[in-house]
Formats: C-alpha cells, sequence, structure tokens
C-alpha cells in the first residue's frame, strides 16, 4: 500500500507540475497573443488612417478639378449670354454694331472699337 501511496504522490506532483508549466506556458502565450493583437491592430489603424488619408486627399483633387471645370463652364455660358444679348441689342436696332466692344483675335479680350 505504501508503494501505491508513493506512486500516487509522485504522480500528483507531476501533474501539479505539468498544470504549473502548462499556466506558465498559457499565460506566455496569452501575453504574445496580445502582443501581437495589438501589433496588427497597430499597423490595421496606421492602414487605415493612410488609406483615410489617401481618400481624403484624391476628394480634394476631385472637387478642385470640378470647381475649375465649372468656373470654365459658367465663363463660357456668361460670355455665351453676353453675346447673345449684344446680338439681340444689335438685330432689334437698340444699339448699333459699331458701339459694341470686338474680341481681339490673340487673346480674346474685348477691345473697344471706337478706341482703335
Amino acid at each position: 500500500m505504501d508503494a501505491l501511496k508513493k506512486g500516487l504522490y509522485k504522480a500528483k506532483d507531476g501533474v501539479v507540475a505539468a498544470a504549473e508549466k502548462t499556466k506558465a506556458g498559457v499565460g506566455e502565450a496569452a501575453s504574445k497573443t496580445k502582443d501581437g493583437v495589438f501589433s496588427i491592430g497597430n499597423k490595421t489603424m496606421e492602414g487605415v488612417v493612410s488609406g483615410v488619408n489617401t481618400v481624403a486627399q484624391k476628394s480634394n483633387e476631385q472637387v478642385d478639378v470640378v470647381a475649375d471645370t465649372a468656373v470654365a463652364g459658367a465663363n463660357e455660358v456668361a460670355q455665351a449670354a453676353v453675346e447673345g444679348v449684344e446680338n439681340a441689342a444689335v438685330a432689334s436696332g437698340f444699339v448699333s454694331a459699331d458701339a459694341l466692344p470686338k474680341a481681339a483675335a490673340a487673346g480674346g479680350e474685348p477691345t473697344d472699337r471706337a478706341a482703335q
């Protein structure tokens, strides 16, 4: 019976030692896993921030392009409207064609015909 008790005590000591080592191993593994998750989270966050900044920059560039296009389009519409009003005024006899400014050949700037 003593031999059986000694064997059980040794087995118990072995199980306790294994459990302690397992607990320490699991704790170390959990710590490393936590560090890895934080590292991945930081890299992911950096990637998300970089992606958001890239999208914001591209959006700003697109807004600039749209704004420039809108301004150019508005200028063309305004010029066409002015020319249309001038043509209507001349056609109705309200003003003479000589009284209207003419566009310069090179720059497109209006010049006063009377000043020439």
